[in-house]
């Protein structure tokens, strides 16, 4: 079970979540109010008024099996969109809601055709900041000069768009997908094929693979499917914390703008979103996309001679890699 992601900002948990959220920000600055009455006015109202945030999107995460929302976050509309009002009750940490609202913010954004996405944290904030700092946010010019507040900026990059796609969406993609696995094999990927795939078995794959596997796909301006990766999920019961990554496959129009990297963070963030704290692949030794893996902060285990074929029936070394997910 995934954490479920909803946009409402009329839901009645609501206003209890923002005032949560105010009680501790006004505490940790050392004005510990005395309950919610004692909030400054401009704050009560926030959480008292559904219509504070008539004009953004007010979006509340609720954690597998339970019964109400436990998180929130609030992306005001803008040129530039802004993150606020990020909390998460105490109880409920550590499940992944609060990843799983950035990416959906993030997402969201993305979307609309925004270029950056902005917000600010206290410093003092190390956990909510780590996890901004593992999206991509970055010091930006102040906007706020209040002490000990940080302004983040992430950039979006323009063109492709990185989508998780339902299981029916696979299917209706499934044959750009394997178009785009045809390549990956033609460019003498080892991803479990050899040469000549045909586009007809490439797709019949693409469609098998649809129900048992979360399936991001990369689009270009154009529509185009670009990109593609994998998450599998570990069925056993003592390794349901773990999962693995597979088919990163980037087409060689697309390469040389971050797209794998992209790809890549979206399968990690909704790994860590959705309760998983171990991912593991492997790829083969030497090949361009190792350098990506170590780059992005995973650790080779080990290597494995002959392990598997590459695309022209050569047999080749494997190492695998893992990652431990916050």
């Amino acid at each position: 079970m995934h954490v479920m992601i909803e946009e409402n900002a009329a839901h009645p948990r609501l206003p209890a979540l923002l005032t949560a959220y105010h009680l501790a920000t006004e505490t940790e600055k050392g004005a510990a109010p005395a309950g919610p009455a004692g909030l400054p006015a401009a704050r009560r109202a926030e959480a008292e008024d559904p219509a504070a945030f008539a004009a953004d999107t007010v979006l509340l995460a609720t954690a597998p099996g339970a019964p109400a929302p436990a998180g929130c976050l609030v992306l005001k509309a803008g040129a530039v969109p802004e993150i606020k009002r990020l909390w998460v009750e105490p109880e409920a940490r550590g499940r992944g809601l609060a990843g799983a609202l950035m990416g959906e913010a993030l997402r969201r954004a993305a979307a609309a055709g925004a270029r950056a996405v902005r917000l600010t944290v206290w410093e003092w904030r190390r956990g909510p900041l780590a996890l901004y700092r593992r999206l991509g946010f970055e010091d930006a010019e102040p906007w706020d000069d209040r002490p000990g507040l940080l302004c983040l900026e992430k950039r979006i990059e323009p063109g492709d768009r990185v989508e998780l796609l339902a299981p029916e969406a696979v299917r209706a993609h499934a044959d750009a997908l394997g178009a785009l696995l045809v390549d990956a094999v033609d460019g003498g990927a080892s991803v479990g094929f050899l040469a000549p795939l045909e586009p007809a078995e490439a797709a019949v794959w693409w469609a098998g693979a649809a129900d048992g596997r979360d399936v991001w796909a990369a689009f270009g301006p154009d529509g185009a499917v670009t990109g593609a990766v994998t998450l599998l999920r570990t069925a056993t019961a003592n390794g349901r914390h773990r999962g693995e990554i597979a088919r990163l496959l980037v087409h060689r129009s697309a390469r040389g703008r971050g797209l794998g990297r992209r790809l890549l963070a979206a399968a990690e963030a909704h790994a860590a979103a959705t309760g998983l704290t171990l991912l593991v692949l492997d790829t083969q030794t030497g090949s361009p996309a190792e350098r990506l893996y170590r780059g992005a902060g995973w650790t080779p285990a080990g290597t494995i001679p002959a392990y598997a074929a590459d695309p022209g029936g050569t047999l080749r070394a494997t190492t695998l890699y893992y990652k431990v997910l916050a």
